[in-house]
């Protein structure tokens, strides 16, 4: 048989039957034509008599399509609506509630980035949520109570949950936190995760540790995306854990032994936070004194790389450090709080004058020492703040005890005391201690309070010109809140041109907690930002690696922005990978069948 000339063989069966050429082609044998001849083209095979093309396509001009109609309305209802019975994570809206310290709050704001960028939308109405991510304190009993309370709240109003921070990290088998779930305080940055699972319908707790060859971590990384709740602040926590075994102390079990992060990563955040427009730093951890000891460096030795990138009108506070640590530093940790860019402000508990209760406590400590840290500092800090806590109603403590309590608040005359009743958390040494009886403990922290409240810290200070930098709205929405060098809560007339600024104002009145000033109009506007802040509600710090993970396109979508994805954005996109799905299953289908089809070929040939 030649190229270009099909060879048509008929069977011998009688006349009329169907002959049988390749690609399963049926033909039946005409009267006139002979079954063995050769066909220059197979159009030959149509005889005279049959209708030709154009006459089969006029003789259906009386054929009329019948018009499809649509339902548009229906159709777009459909495209926007997902069917009842699935659910696309990405689209729901998260309420988050934090109690707790200000390292919890920096864990809300990490998560609230994440989930942010992720495309959730963060609400603060907590009714229109679809779920409740609640990050819970475990220091006190009341802080327990309200996150418990919570808890069955939410279920009673059928919301997916899913519980982070000390509580249930600390004891994640408690009955209430049966089949709900969990994330660590060292996995915040699979939140994403453990939301797309919980809103599936499925149970999911991650709690293990970060650990890089074999040592633990400070925990997820720094520059993870963030929903700072005040633009203006960024809370860094350097270091998480710490050295002590306070026998009252449940955060031990839920953060662990200390872990602190590399020098180099707190200042490329710090940095970062100034080009996004912050003009304060917190710095935060369950003890900052004890920062480093675990890597070679010291405090002293982050602090003085921090300011080195400090600009000019922002500042910089130092958060709580217990007494023992801070004892190694004190030359030079007095030398960076006198640092124009520094609060001259530090918080030391001291939770009881008693040495036998601080024996009970294994505060690694005694009284004679925090006098020694307390008198340093006010000899070469002049006009340092110094903020403490007090626990009252310790197990065993006696009226001797409480009494020397008493007399350090009279003495020192603490601006900012943190006084607390005492409460066993379980599974602590000090929840099996004899407990004082509970009116004891009460009637006890009444009247420290008392003594607290019999002095005015800020009467002297009124007359005086003070630089202050604005952050924050007072709760009465009447005032906005300002600092002053000393890390004292001064209030100043609502000028919008004013927040995020450091101005010079004099003092006119003072209260317990706060004094007034009036701006001076002709002073000098300190504008610390080097960058416009974030809007409220923005996320910040979405990096280029993290956009690679959520699969994002860099060139679309700006540095340091809200990422919102609508529903039909997110069904649009997750149609597309079905599509490309699809595409790949029928090209490879068809490229299937075409072999099989040349195998056919090749076999008959043959």
């Amino acid at each position: 048989m030649c190229h270009g000339e099909l060879h048509l063989k008929c069977f011998p069966y009688p006349q009329n039957s169907v002959c049988f050429p390749l690609f399963g082609l049926i033909i039946e044998k005409m009267p006139s034509a002979s079954c063995d001849i050769l066909l220059d083209d197979i159009e030959d095979i149509v005889s005279q008599g049959d209708l030709k093309p154009q006459d089969r396509h006029s003789a259906r001009k009386h054929v009329v399509p019948k018009a499809r109609k649509r339902n548009t309305q229906k159709y777009l209802q459909e495209e926007n609506s997902p069917p009842s019975d699935s659910t696309i994570p990405g689209i729901q809206k998260i309420w988050l509630r934090t109690w707790g310290c200000s390292h919890n709050n920096s864990d809300g704001e990490y998560m609230a980035g994440q989930l942010a960028a992720y495309g959730y939308e963060i609400t603060e109405n907590a009714s229109d949520a679809d779920l409740w991510l609640l990050n819970s304190c475990t220091v006190k009993n009341p802080a327990e109570d309200h996150f418990r309370n919570s808890i069955k709240k939410a279920q009673e109003e059928n919301k997916k949950i899913v519980l982070a921070g000390c509580v249930p990290q600390a004891q994640p088998r408690q009955d209430y936190l049966k089949g709900l779930s969990i994330i660590g305080v060292q996995q915040i940055d699979r939140v994403v995760e453990v939301v797309e699972e919980t809103i599936k319908g499925h149970s999911v707790r991650l709690l293990g540790q970060k650990k890089d060859n074999g040592k633990r971590l400070g925990g997820a990384r720094l520059d993870l995306p963030k929903i700072r709740k005040n633009p203006l602040i960024e809370i860094i926590s350097i270091n998480t854990g710490c050295l002590n075994a306070c026998t009252y102390c449940k955060t031990k079990h839920a953060r662990g032994n200390l872990a602190s992060y590399p020098i180099e990563e707190l200042v490329e955040r710090a940095k970062q936070s100034f080009q996004e427009g912050v003009c304060e730093i917190w710095l935060t951890s369950e003890d900052t004194g004890a920062y480093g000891r675990d890597i070679g460096t010291n405090l002293p030795a982050l602090l003085w790389k921090l300011v080195e990138v400090i600009p000019e009108g922002a500042m910089l506070r130092l958060g709580m450090t217990n007494p023992p640590y801070i004892l190694e530093h004190l030359e030079e940790m007095a030398k960076i709080l006198n640092h124009p860019r520094v609060y001259a402000f530090l918080h030391i508990p001291v939770q009881s004058a008693s040495d036998t209760v601080l024996m009970e406590m294994k505060r690694e400590y005694c009284v004679a020492d925090f006098k020694r840290v307390v008198d340093f500092l006010k000899e070469k800090v002049p006009g340092i703040t110094l903020a403490t806590d007090i626990i009252c109603g310790f197990p065993g403590e006696t009226d001797q005890d409480f009494q020397e309590t008493v007399k350090l608040v009279e003495e020192y005359k603490f601006p900012s005391l943190f006084i607390n009743q005492f409460y066993p958390r379980p599974g602590t040494p000090a929840a099996k201690m004899a407990q004082v009886p509970a009116q004891v403990k009460k009637q006890r922290t009444k009247d420290l309070s008392r003594v607290f409240h019999s002095y005015s810290p800020y009467d002297h200070k009124i007359g005086e010109r003070q630089q202050v930098l604005v952050t924050e709205e007072s709760f009465d929405s009447k005032f906005y809140v300002a600092h002053n060098r000393f890390y004292e809560q001064v209030l100043v007339p609502k000028n919008p041109t004013f927040m995020g600024k450091m101005i010079e104002v004099d003092i006119y009145e003072s209260g317990k907690h706060f004094m007034k000033g009036q701006p001076v109009s002709d002073a000098k506007v300190y504008t610390p930002s080097i960058s416009k802040p974030l809007a409220k509600g923005q996320v910040s710090g979405l990096t280029e690696d993290f956009r690679k993970r959520l699969g994002t396109d860099l060139s679309s979508v700006p540095h340091t922005s809200t990422v919102r994805r609508d529903p039909a954005s997110s069904r649009m996109a997750l149609r597309l990978q079905k599509l490309r799905g699809d595409c790949a299953s029928g090209v490879s289908v068809g490229l299937a069948l075409l072999a099989l089809l040349l195998a056919l070929l090749v076999k008959v040939y043959n």
